[in-house]
């Protein structure tokens, strides 16, 4: 029994866990002392078990916050400080040689004025504290006061400067028709404003151009702001807009005898040197940021596109202010990027113009705010305006032509972004990760890089975006594989196929398409009635999948991609091989499908692909060189490739054609 007792004990301190056995070992754990090295060797190899993973944590951390137009928004601070700095408003006085004195001065009209519009409630209060400075400083040294008093009352003899000058007017009123300053400004009335018209076109009275300067002023403030003059009508309103906006421009080329052709920036570097642009400048400039503050405020879709169209032909004057430009920038894109139609289009031309007019740093900025106007944009759930958003694509992707140098370091650092953002979610593979991939932000993002890609490659090194891209777009179609994410695929799908014929480099897709025909048909639900536009979203309800319609226009789509990649490789040597495997799934797909219209058209395309193939392979029995030889395989059916009559090419033109009429339908 002796012995028997000691083989359980055996047992039971070999495999039972007690309490009492666990109390032991971790007395056993704090007691035992070990030498210095020992544990110092000890802390070594756990911080360096930890920090790898540390650094993986880390980095998933920051990729989660990762935001796709940071790396565009970086000079957003810069815009907003040039516009808390002028509050809506250029100081427009007299030119001086002592700089302290025209600061001086500006802070003290600045101070002064009245009105402010509700977005420059902020900077009031800082002038406010400029003031109390301004007064202390007065108090201190009565002769800073005197000279004060000596510069304002200087600065009464030269009437026309008080005429045109946004912040003189604040204090002193506009003019009367006895040079003395009046409180609340005259009221402009037809007959006023049209004896004005007729002074500047009979004899181009620069007095009658200031004065309707200050009247164009205010009717581009109406409403936001009250100053200077009063308008007594809405016709007397559109005349003075009409009037300024047509004139304008010619008025003052006309009076700088600068021509409309030969006008660049070079000359009105030149001419900032002339004494004639001093007198000029606070006319031009008073005209300029006029109608960038009515552009930025006005609603009416027909003042917009006037005031644009005819804005474009002033923009070298922005050589001469920089500080306006990056006002001009953010007014134009925030409508291009929200209007649509014809003002759309009108400020994208201001915008192209503008990048290619001024310095790289305007290029930059313009295509900075862009993009992040097109990701702004693409943050909703839906697209409701597909039409919008392809023209907003387009817009960049023509605006990057003016240097795709540089805009190609701007791709690939985003690329660069959207790979992380990827590699994030298939590590994670959390709900935050899937939504910030299957999302229209991130969509879009490939879809306007493809496109990039696709235009330019041919002329420039972008081999490496083009890779990437490439396997960015596999990993997002194989990261959502079931069905209600079939219209993302149909998206991956169609950028390959566009990567495809832009570069001549083969992309095997042809297993993404087969994947979405072998879907398995069931019956239809009654809950599942409603017809969408398939290119509006990316993930279906439930309920969508039962539906006739969905069924039949992924189908449809697979078959128009499907259709593309083999009409892009009709004429090669390999099409026999290449369609060989698509041709068994396509004919299993019509014995199990129940659609009869999928069927036929499922059955057209294996009729086509078939009679390509026995011409091709009979091509190619006719051959006698290797596989080897490149060259000869490369000029295999170089006629048929040039020609446009090719039967499946003819093929696929109509089947293309029927798809663009059928969603002109549902648009």
């Amino acid at each position: 029994m002796g012995k028997l007792g000691k083989k359980a004990r055996k047992f039971a301190k070999k495999n039972l866990q007690s309490v009492l056995k666990q109390r032991r070992k971790t007395k056993a754990l704090f007691k035992k002392k070990s030498p210095k090295g020992d544990q110092n060797d000890k802390k070594e190899k756990l911080v360096s078990l930890t920090e790898p993973s540390n650094e993986r944590g880390t980095e998933s951390r920051v990729t989660e916050h990762i935001s796709l137009d940071a790396m565009f928004a970086e000079n957003d601070d810069n815009v907003v400080a040039d516009e808390s700095d002028s509050g809506g408003y250029l100081f427009e006085g007299s030119s001086c040689s002592n700089v302290e004195e025209n600061v001086t001065e500006k802070n003290l009209e600045e101070t002064a004025t009245s009105t402010y519009s509700a977005r420059n409630q902020n900077l009031s209060t800082d002038l406010a504290i400029l003031k109390k400075k301004l007064d202390r400083l007065k108090r201190k040294d009565p002769e800073f006061s005197k000279f004060l008093k000596n510069y304002n009352s200087s600065n009464e003899a030269f009437p026309n400067v008080d005429l045109f000058s946004d912040e003189d007017r604040s204090d002193h009123g506009e003019l009367g028709e006895g040079g003395q300053a009046t409180e609340k400004g005259k009221l402009l009335t037809n007959s006023i404003v049209n004896t004005w018209f007729q002074m500047i076109r009979e004899g181009c009275s620069q007095s009658a151009f200031i004065s309707l300067l200050n009247a164009y002023r205010t009717a581009c403030h109406y409403g936001a702001e009250s100053i200077g003059h009063r308008i007594d009508n809405s016709e007397t309103f559109c005349n003075i807009l009409v009037f300024i906006l047509s004139n304008a421009d010619d008025t003052f080329r006309g009076l700088l005898q600068l021509s409309s052709s030969n006008c660049t920036k070079e000359t009105i570097l030149e001419l900032k040197k002339a004494s004639k642009w001093e007198s000029l400048k606070p006319l031009i400039k008073s005209y300029l940021r006029s109608t960038l503050f009515l552009l930025d405020q006005v609603t009416d879709r027909d003042i917009l596109a006037f005031a644009l169209t005819r804005f474009r032909s002033s923009l070298i004057f922005f050589v001469a202010f920089p500080s306006l430009v990056q006002r001009l920038m953010k007014v134009t894109v925030q409508l291009w990027a929200t209007c649509g139609g014809f003002l759309s289009t009108a400020s994208l031309l201001i915008i192209r113009d503008a990048a290619a007019m001024f310095s790289s740093i305007s290029f930059t900025t313009c295509l900075s705010k862009s993009m992040v106007a097109f990701i702004s944009r693409s943050r909703v759930k839906e697209i409701t305006d597909i039409k919008h958003m392809r023209f907003l694509r387009d817009s960049i992707v023509d605006l990057c032509s003016l240097d795709v140098q540089k805009s190609s370091v701007r791709v690939a650092a985003s690329i660069s972004q959207l790979t992380k953002l990827m590699q994030w979610g298939l590590q994670t593979k959390t709900k935050e990760a899937v939504k910030r991939i299957c999302s229209w932000e991130y969509v879009n993002c490939i879809d306007l890089w493809v496109r990039f890609i696709s235009t330019y490659i041919h002329d420039y090194d972008l081999q490496s975006s083009f890779f990437m891209t490439v396997q960015l777009i596999y990993a997002l179609a194989l990261m959502f594989p079931g069905p209600r994410y079939f219209p993302l695929r149909l998206k991956c799908i169609e950028w390959l196929n566009c990567l495809s014929s832009s570069s001549g480099n083969f992309i095997p897709l042809a297993s993404l398409v087969l994947d979405i025909l072998e879907y398995k048909v069931v019956k239809e639900n009654r809950k599942a009635q409603n017809n969408f536009n398939i290119a509006s979203v990316l993930k279906l309800p439930k309920h969508y999948l039962k539906s006739k319609h969905f069924q039949e226009e992924c189908v449809r789509s697979a078959i128009e991609q499907l259709s593309l990649h083999f009409a892009q490789w009709s004429c090669h040597i390999s099409f026999p091989d290449l369609a060989c495997i698509p041709l068994i799934c396509m004919r299993k797909f019509i014995e199990t499908t129940i659609s009869e219209s999928s069927r036929r058209l499922v059955k057209h395309l294996i009729d086509q692909v078939e009679q390509n193939v026995n011409f091709v392979q009979q091509k190619r029995d006719e051959m006698s060189f290797s596989p080897h030889d490149h060259q000869s395989v490369d000029s295999f059916l170089q006629l048929e490739k040039s020609s446009l009559n090719k039967s499946f090419t003819n093929y696929y033109k109509s089947l293309q054609e029927k798809a663009t009429e059928r969603r002109k339908r549902g648009q």
